[in-house]
């Protein structure tokens, strides 16, 4: 089994509206979220640790995971459920987050418990940008890489949520440093590093834990992957029609866990055994799987089948 850890939520998401007005649909969300939506639909193993409300919008978040094959690991809790809104710009997502004393945010020392049959962890998100909650998903999964698990982090940043930056940095580069598979953004490096060019910035998270696979996506410039002194680039796939990006790099990132466990990949050691031909599959599969998501509205990952 796949545990995944971070942020469940509610996107009121933009859509078509009337009289000039917009109107907003409500869909199930949060990246860690619909990480764990594109594993079950993959038909992965995977269970779900982030507490979900036990409000009406928690039993649709609930609702959502388990039709997809998702176990839900955590209680449900009666703190309301995060909300975002999500205005779209020519197909591009800005997000505004509610989640003050939230249902996901009820993380605290010694809540988080890994089944036995645990493969890896993917942690990422909201749920490391700031407060108690991303100290403890720090510390889950830190230990879940001593217990020899694999680990995947997607730091997905959120600005917004950033109250402390060099201590978020400080988090980040610890958890990259113990991650086998790590993914960023190029928005990611551009609020990251500045300073830096985007391969400086990839190059230094990527020197963190060489023998890790880093994974760079560049929106419709592709997906770049390092693994070692490996450099592998892809094309980005072609959504006909194109919807929205919503979910995107969840449903891309997903499709990565899917690939390694399928290939029987999850550990240190067989990943750093990847050839260039492998990370360019790993990658183009994962694209693909972006681009069926980016011709559906909202986050909506491909099956197993969609992608065969």
């Amino acid at each position: 089994m796949i545990l995944v850890g971070g942020e469940n939520l509610i996107d009121f998401v933009q859509d078509a509206g009337a009289d000039g007005l917009p109107r907003y649909v409500a869909n199930p969300g949060g990246s860690p979220y619909n990480v764990a939506m594109a594993l079950g639909r993959q038909e992965i193993p995977v269970g779900y640790l982030t507490p979900i409300s036990t409000d009406s919008l928690g039993d649709l978040l609930a609702g959502r995971l388990q039709d997809d094959g998702v176990q839900i690991l955590a209680p449900r809790v009666p703190h309301p459920s995060s909300l975002a809104v999500v205005s779209l710009s020519d197909g591009v997502p800005t997000y505004g987050f509610y989640r003050e004393n939230t249902a996901e945010r009820q993380v605290f020392d010694g809540s988080l418990m890994a089944p036995d049959d645990s493969l890896g962890v993917h942690v990422g998100s909201l749920g490391l940008a700031d407060g108690a909650d991303a100290k403890v998903w720090e510390a889950f999964f830190l230990a879940q890489k001593s217990a020899g698990r694999f680990t995947s982090l997607d730091p997905n940043v959120r600005a917004a949520f950033i109250t402390d930056r060099k201590d978020y940095l400080v988090r980040i580069e610890r958890m990259a440093a113990a991650a086998d598979l790590l993914k960023l953004s190029d928005e990611d490096l551009e609020w990251m590093y500045p300073d830096m060019s985007q391969s400086d910035g990839i190059a230094r998270m990527h020197a963190l834990n060489p023998s890790g696979l880093s994974v760079l996506t560049k929106g419709s410039d592709g997906a770049e992957g390092y693994l070692g002194d490996q450099i592998v680039s892809v094309p980005a796939g072609v959504a006909d029609p194109f919807m929205d990006t919503v979910g995107a790099g969840d449903t891309f990132h997903g499709t990565l866990i899917a690939q390694l466990y399928q290939r029987n990949c999850l550990a240190s050691t067989k990943i750093a055994a990847l050839t260039k031909d492998d990370l360019s599959h790993l990658l183009t599969t994962a694209a693909k799987a972006a681009a069926i998501n980016c011709s559906r509205s909202g986050c909506q990952p491909p099956t197993r089948a969609d992608l065969a």
